[in-house]
């Protein structure tokens, strides 16, 4: 008898469990966006968390309307030159060589939010414009809060063609993009919880 409502116990505490994390990924699906809520507002610096060309793109056309002093892109190869990238990217070499800075320690989203912090503290900026994909973009915040916890951050994502936000669940590419994000946010979001905010120089416990 005990040992049926232990197995009935669990049973009900694993399908809540399900019930929660499934909740917990449908509201994050659908807080997921491609819209930027202040397109126009100018801020100190900028940042780009590499991921795909599109980013990049963005970041150096924000950059080049001015809304932003600098422009950080934070994660891109070792040996990757300022020439390089701007032939690469078509851009014109002066802009990359004027106001454009390379971090190459960054290789997941804890060390770009650790790199940025940095460069926000060594430029004395109090608001930062934070361009990286739709889906990386809550993740990417909670990690640059711990570590900026006085500025302003504001959010620029961008979301190449080959990601659907849209009907995200029918799109095998997607889903599986989605969830994986939601599982990483979830942990990002512990680990916020559980330890407190270290300060804008990026030093203390990642």
């Amino acid at each position: 008898m005990n040992g049926n409502r232990l197995t009935r116990g669990l049973a009900v505490a694993v399908a809540a469990t399900v019930l929660l994390w499934l909740g917990g990924l449908l509201r994050f699906a659908g807080d997921l966006s491609c819209d930027v809520a202040a397109p126009e507002r100018q801020t100190d610096g900028i940042v780009v968390f590499t991921g795909t060309a599109d980013r990049l793109h963005a970041g150096l056309d924000l950059l080049r309307s001015g809304r932003g002093a600098r422009l950080l892109i934070s994660g891109v190869r070792p040996g990757t030159s300022k020439r390089l990238l701007s032939t690469a990217m078509g851009r014109a070499p002066e802009m990359f060589e004027c106001c454009v800075d390379l971090d190459e320690a960054a290789r997941d989203t804890v060390g770009n939010a650790v790199e940025t912090a940095r460069w926000v503290a060594r430029h004395g900026y109090g608001s930062l414009r934070v361009v990286t994909g739709g889906y990386h973009m809550p993740r990417s915040l909670i990690e640059l809060r711990r570590r900026l916890p006085g500025a302003v951050l504001v959010a620029h994502p961008v979301c190449p063609g080959t990601v659907k936000l849209d009907r995200w669940w029918a799109w095998p590419g997607t889903g599986r993009l989605v969830v994986g994000e939601y599982t990483k946010y979830l942990i990002a979001l512990v680990r916020a919880r559980l330890w407190a905010p270290v300060d804008t120089a990026g030093r203390g416990s990642a």
